[in-house]
């Protein structure tokens, strides 16, 4: 029951106690009062009729007059003469009515009997008669009743003011308490709130202070967890000259992209050398040649921004060899890419290189999922050492011969809209389970096939570049969520769908997504969108969008998680409902101990807040069973099942 509520009963009880209390002391105040006033009454009625029938005394018919007379003001019960030798009567009036305005429960209660008086009549010195006289209580009662009526009506009046007065002190002294709750729930949402007003009630300013204190300890907690993890992530992942990736992340991120998965798609590698590096350092010095790596770094780092695919990756191996991996990437692209490529490194004036020879040196290398990593490295290798042996141009690119030819843009864009327009569009499913029961399942992430003309289902990685080139991310986002939407109608179960950055800019297509969640309740607690790490808003925009899905009551979810670490201290308050960790953090993590720590980092900093850790990719025993040992909570992957039509 709510303190409202109890406020409200206690005021009522002790309105009754209170009112219970001042009636009884009113009636046994003014009891013994109203009774001498009925007896003096009686008494003096019956001295001025004694008086007045005294010449009369042998008059019975006078005496029955006066007795009328005085009866019929209505303030007795009875009036009566008797005779005193015989007992006869000589006259005599009576009533038995009671008042209409006074309860008979009431007068029971009060139990206020009539009162009497009697005088005597004489003859000369001789008794001749008396009168008996009984003051009728009606009167009494009337006015005890109406004196009733009027303390409780007043004693209402007063309960419902205090009642109303003390509803709204309540209020405005427990709203710190409303704050506190929101705050503690806040909390459990993963988000930090301090109170900024403290109330000057002194026992609730410091449970608030307490609970503010509280607060900033765990923020402070999480941050320190996060900018840990994050430093980790740097020293094991990152070049410390340049900013890139080092060539341990180049060589995790293309194993994954040789995996055979519905993700993966065909690209290109680009090995980039400095040409004649320890001339370089000779002529130069070892800061100006630092200065020219962290040029072309600055180069590839832009290149690989500008382009906006997430899955795209510069690198630096060693020295002056760098390495761009470019998935998605086209043919017709490739020679573009080299181009403008050779031609930013050109402008960069390296004083004391050769006019004639080009600062650095490109080879470039088709790939496709499935090959093997040591061929693709070979054929890059390859390309590199051609462009080195001095052709027209700084580099040489060599495709996968092997490889089927491709299609054209044109050919792509009719049969990708005809897909859409017309809903050739499967739906595969991919189980997520837990670590440490694979048979439970928490969901299953949704993937996309898309039938060609002959009717084959064609796999994301295959469409997904095209459709990005396309510019139809948003369209192909819709088109996915209302088949989800009509699947879940049919089989409700728990699904996760991704979006893509498109989807998530303000504009037309977030909000004909946002209608079609609101348009949709029923499926809220069943499907969780899910984000992409590596292509997020800014954070503001970020927190509108989760805060615009939640109130649609769907759940958000983050993937690829793991390449921006310092993002997880504005995750908090974003009410994520799990992270995903991106596979190239779990790939061989039971054979990498670099790996280990970096995960165990991040399950640190994400457990403070209660916020669960579903790994990627997970390919083999080993890497779940160390998984497991790290308390991760669930996991996906080859080894927990691959993407398969429903089967219920």
């Amino acid at each position: 029951m709510s303190l409202l509520k109890q406020l409200f009963l206690a005021i009522c009880l002790l309105l009754a106690l209170a009112f219970a209390g001042s009636f009884l002391a009113g009636v046994e105040s003014s009891r013994e009062q109203l009774l001498s006033q009925l007896r003096s009454h009686a008494q003096d009625a019956a001295t001025a009729l004694g008086l007045s029938m005294t010449p009369h005394v042998d008059d019975p018919a006078m005496i029955e007059l006066m007795v009328s007379s005085i009866f019929d003001s209505g303030y007795f019960a009875s009036i009566r003469v008797v005779r005193i030798p015989d007992g006869g009567v000589i006259a005599e009036r009576r009533t038995t009515t009671t008042s209409d305005q006074v309860p008979g429960w009431f007068a029971h209660l009060v139990n206020l009997r009539p009162q009497g008086g009697d005088a005597l009549i004489m003859r000369g010195w001789q008794q001749a008669a008396r009168v008996e006289v009984l003051s009728h209580p009606q009167f009494a009662l009337a006015k005890l009743w109406d004196s009733a009526i009027g303390s409780l009506a007043w004693l209402l009046l007063c309960g419902l003011v205090s009642a109303l007065v003390g509803a709204w002190l309540l209020r405005t002294q427990l709203r710190p308490l409303d704050n506190m709750v929101q705050q503690a729930e806040a909390i459990s949402r993963r988000e930090f709130l301090a109170l900024p007003k403290v109330p000057r009630t002194p026992e609730l300013r410091r449970v608030v202070l307490a609970m503010n204190q509280m607060v900033d300890k765990l923020r402070n907690l999480f941050a320190e967890e996060a900018a840990r993890s994050e430093r980790l992530r740097e020293e094991a992942y990152q070049d410390s000259l340049t900013g890139l990736a080092n060539r341990r992340q180049f060589d995790i991120r293309l194993a994954n992209q040789l995996v055979p998965n519905d993700q993966n798609a065909a690209g290109y590698l680009v090995l980039l050398r400095v040409n004649d590096l320890g001339g370089l350092n000779q002529r130069l010095g070892g800061q100006r040649t630092d200065a020219l790596i962290r040029d072309i770094g600055e180069i590839l780092g832009n290149l690989v921004q500008k382009r906006g695919n997430p899955d795209w990756l510069a690198s630096r191996s060693r020295g002056g060899e760098f390495a761009l991996l470019c998935p998605g990437l086209t043919g017709e692209d490739t020679e573009q890419l080299a181009a403008d490529l050779a031609n930013q490194l050109e402008n960069l004036h390296a004083t004391g290189a050769s006019d004639r020879s080009p600062v650095a040196l490109l080879g470039i290398a088709a790939y496709r999922p499935g090959e093997d990593i040591q061929r693709v490295m070979s054929r890059a290798d390859q390309a590199l050492a051609q462009a080195a042996q001095g052709t027209d141009r700084p580099w040489v690119r060599l495709d996968d011969f092997d490889a089927a030819p491709g299609q054209s843009l044109h050919d792509w864009r009719a049969w990708i809209d005809d897909a859409l327009s017309k809903g050739k569009l499967r739906l595969y499913f991919q189980p997520v389970s837990l670590c440490t029961n694979t048979a439970e399942t928490l969901h299953h992430k949704v993937l996309a096939r898309l039938l060609d003309p002959q009717g084959e289902a064609v796999p994301a990685g295959r469409f997904l570049p095209w459709i990005e080139r396309l510019g139809w991310s948003a369209r192909f986002d819709l088109a996915m969520l209302e088949h989800c939407l009509a699947h879940l109608q049919q089989t409700p179960s728990r699904i996760a769908l991704s979006l893509s950055a498109a989807s998530l800019r303000p504009g037309e297509h977030r909000e004909r997504l946002l209608a079609l969640l609101k348009s949709h309740p029923q499926q809220a607690e069943l499907l969780t969108l899910e984000l992409d790490e590596r292509h997020l808003p800014p954070a503001n925009e970020l927190g509108q969008l989760c805060q615009a899905i939640r109130e649609t009551g769907y759940g958000v979810g983050l993937q690829h998680f793991g390449g921006r670490f310092s993002l997880i201290g504005n995750l908090a308050h974003l009410g994520l409902a799990y992270l995903k960790i991106d596979g190239t953090y779990i790939r061989a993590i039971d054979l990498e101990s670099d790996k280990r720590l970096f995960i165990e980092a991040l399950f640190r900093a994400t457990n403070s807040i209660d916020l669960p850790l579903i790994a990627e990719m997970v390919e083999s025993q080993g890497e779940l069973d160390v998984l497991r040992e790290l308390g991760i909570q669930g996991a996906m992957g080859r080894l927990i099942g691959a993407p398969a039509p429903w089967h219920g």
